[in-house]
């Protein structure tokens, strides 16, 4: 007596669930926010934003020259402990930066 033969197994199309975020993309985005002052050099100014907001030459260079134009700018938007930390980095420098929770 011959065995039953057994349906092939079915293929199912791969899950196009979307990946979990990481934890710091779920939290709630604060600015940090460079003011004008009439203490530091620009060039100093640019440097600092590049080395420690990780902003390119050109994006350091718009921030700082709306700064000083305008009085104020949008240095990023990022979570509550990342903002804090750039401000603390940039406030020992002597630049005057701010964090607020974003709109």
């Amino acid at each position: 007596m011959s065995q039953p033969i057994a349906p092939a197994p079915t293929r199912t199309a791969p899950s196009s669930k979307p990946s979990p975020k990481t934890p710091t993309e779920k939290l709630p985005p604060w600015n940090v926010l460079l003011h004008n002052d009439e203490v530091n050099d620009m060039g100093f100014v640019i440097e600092s934003l590049c080395r420690f907001a990780r902003l390119s030459v050109p994006a350091a260079t718009r921030c700082t020259m709306e700064a000083h134009k305008k009085g104020l700018s949008l240095v990023l938007a990022t979570h509550r402990e990342h903002a804090e930390l750039v401000a603390e980095q940039l406030t020992s420098l002597r630049l005057t930066v701010t964090i607020e929770p974003a709109p």
